[in-house]
């Protein structure tokens, strides 16, 4: 059944152990074990393009689009299940199934799941392997296109092997799309199965998927191990696994400053990470976009490596305009899903140019009617292509070592109340900042876009465990940093004006924020202080040649102190269903901003 066919792969024996398992229930034609070639990779892409699952895209050089069914289109949170051994330890904002229970509906599916297809097995390190806070792990899938992907998300390596066999740990990682082909069937492009599951095992640090072919359900290494899995790993060895970007900010005078910022998905992560600075002084190097895993180093501070080896972005909205850096970096070797096609053989996606050019072919392969309602490119299209394609990326975004952070950010789409830019007063009230994130829904999960929601740390559908202890360990991690904790800040790009405009301009005008940061940082400006943080004085955020009315910056960094006792209101009764889990502290820190808040309301 194994295909040596282009490499031979000498395996490290458990994993061998584990895909003979997997492939005595799921019965696939053959066995494929990669290593990360360039000739891997093109193998791989020549299957998909013989079977159809994937067309070129001519003008952007080595690059395809894949399309997917209708119900495949992003994260099914309804599906995604924390199977940890005591309910209580998934948490009130996970699903939770018995891990037993869960097993033995999933060996069902996963029966005869990979007929006639080819089985893949993928060595990964997430981070540079041996590194202080790389982690290796090994997905089997039955899809060309998420071997493909994994390509370029992660550092496949055979080394893993050999990391392995010296006893480093690794997670196990399986999936399947869960569509056997029948003798003689023609594969389809994207298969549409009914019975999804992407379940995590926290214990046992184990990942099973099945069903679903898109991205994170998909791409395992990266939010289910990234995040759910890690982030459990994190709480019970003493680091942190986020959601959050990595950047560096060079001033011209040679200082440096390193930032993490967390922010649901599609909230201009990718964008921030890429920043082509306004301001001539600072230059903007990109380290990670999605995810970082934090640890302290040696001398006390908190060091951040970007796990991944890839970008997985969202393509909607994405322009010259926005993120010239991002368009740059897919001109060539990129893959594309659910984007549309132009006449000439070019991608295309809403926001992409002002103009929709004609006879597009949209996401699903059809003619794009330009006079309906529906879009050319679904809202959630992405693109995936390798870090070192980017031009903004630091020169030593791969250090294992990590970088050391100055900054953590908090930021999520409000169209009103919450201001272009807060520090918090401690560690212990950014926690409580950190916690009550909310946002509005965007198309990268499914559910109703634009609806309000809370999303703590940007980590509400990836926290592997009980949020409630998620935000405890957030609490023992300042604990042990001290004095040297990065400060935390929250943003805002997102506010609308009456006539439903943005009135801060956004894009690279968000260095002036990120100025701001750095000289808090440094202790350069005092800032307000008010019941809800530290906000900047009016004179302390750089504004040359930026033409914005006073009226409307002061409205933008101002606190609504009635608007905020609302808000306080909605976060009580979001703490209420973390029950005895809800660390004191954080309850402490709401009371207080309360108590602020109140005597805001009668000294005015």
């Amino acid at each position: 059944m194994t295909d040596f066919a282009a490499t031979e792969v000498l395996a490290a024996a458990d994993v061998r152990t584990w895909v003979d398992e997997v492939a005595a229930k799921t019965k696939p034609a053959s066995v494929r074990y990669l290593t990360g070639s360039d000739a891997e990779y093109q193998e791989l892409v020549d299957v998909m393009l013989e079977a159809g699952t994937i067309v070129p895209v001519p003008k952007r050089p080595g690059s395809y689009l894949a399309r997917s069914t209708k119900d495949d289109v992003a994260r099914m949170e309804d599906r995604t299940f924390i199977c940890s051994e005591q309910e209580i330890d998934a948490g009130p904002t996970n699903n939770w199934r018995d891990p037993a229970e869960m097993r033995e509906t999933l060996d069902e599916l996963f029966e005869g799941a990979m007929a006639r297809r080819t089985m893949y097995v993928i060595p990964f390190s997430m981070g540079v392997v041996g590194g202080p806070i790389s982690q290796l792990g090994v997905e089997i899938t039955d899809s060309p296109y998420v071997a493909a992907s994994m390509m370029y998300m992660t550092r496949v390596t055979d080394e893993v092997h050999t990391a392995i066999e010296s006893g480093d740990f690794w997670v196990k990682a399986l999936h399947s799309i869960g569509v056997p082909l029948a003798e003689g069937e023609a594969d389809v492009a994207w298969p549409s199965n009914p019975n999804r599951y992407i379940t995590q095992f926290p214990e046992t640090r184990e990942i099973i998927s099945f069903g679903s072919a898109y991205g994170g359900n998909a791409l395992l290494a990266k939010k289910c191990f990234a995040l759910r899995i890690a982030s459990a790993m994190a709480r019970d060895e003493g680091w942190m696994a986020e959601h959050m970007l990595i950047l560096r900010m060079r001033h011209e005078s040679g200082r440096t400053l390193h930032i993490t910022g967390a922010f649901p998905s599609a909230c201009g992560k990718t964008n921030l990470a890429m920043l082509q600075s306004s301001m001539p002084e600072w230059t903007i190097e990109t380290i990670g976009d999605d995810i970082a895993w934090l640890r302290p180093g040696k001398d006390g501070r908190l060091y951040a490596i970007n796990p991944e080896y890839g970008f997985f972005g969202v393509a909607p909205g994405t322009s010259v305009k926005t993120n010239s850096v991002a368009m740059e970096m897919m001109e060539r070797d990129t893959i594309f899903t659910n984007v549309a096609l132009t006449e000439d053989g070019d991608v295309w996606w809403e926001g992409m140019t002002k103009e929709v050019p004609e006879n597009l072919t949209n996401w699903l392969g059809e003619p794009h009617d330009p006079s309906g309602d529906a879009p050319a490119a679904h809202p959630n299209a992405r693109f995936t292509v390798r870090a070192m394609q980017c031009p903004s990326i630091a020169p030593d975004y791969d250090d294992p070592a990590g970088v050391p952070i100055d900054a953590i950010i908090f930021g999520g789409r409000r169209p009103s109340l919450v201001p272009l830019v807060m520090q918090s007063r401690s560690w212990q009230h950014g926690v409580f900042v950190g916690s009550t994130v909310s946002s509005q829904q965007t198309a990268a999960a499914e559910g109703p876009v634009g609806q309000i929601r809370r999303d703590p740390f940007a980590m509400l559908p990836f926290a592997g465990y009980n949020m409630g202890d998620y935000f405890a360990h957030w609490l023992r991690m300042g604990e042990s940093l001290g004095d040297k904790a990065p400060k935390i800040f929250n943003v805002n790009w997102f506010r609308r004006d009456e006539e439903g405009g943005f009135p801060w301009p956004g894009f690279s005008e968000n260095a002036r924020v990120l100025d701001w940061v750095a000289k808090r940082v440094s202790g350069e400006v005092t800032g307000v202080e008010t019941p809800i943080g530290i906000l900047p004085a009016a004179d302390e955020l750089n504004l040359d040649g930026l033409e914005i009315d006073r009226d409307v910056l002061d409205e933008l960094i101002s606190c609504d102190v009635e608007g905020w006792r609302d808000e306080m209101l909605g976060v009580s009764e979001f703490y209420e269903i973390f029950g005895q889990r809800l660390p004191g502290e954080l309850g402490r820190e709401l009371t207080d901003v309360k108590r602020r808040l109140k005597e805001a309301a009668e000294a005015n």
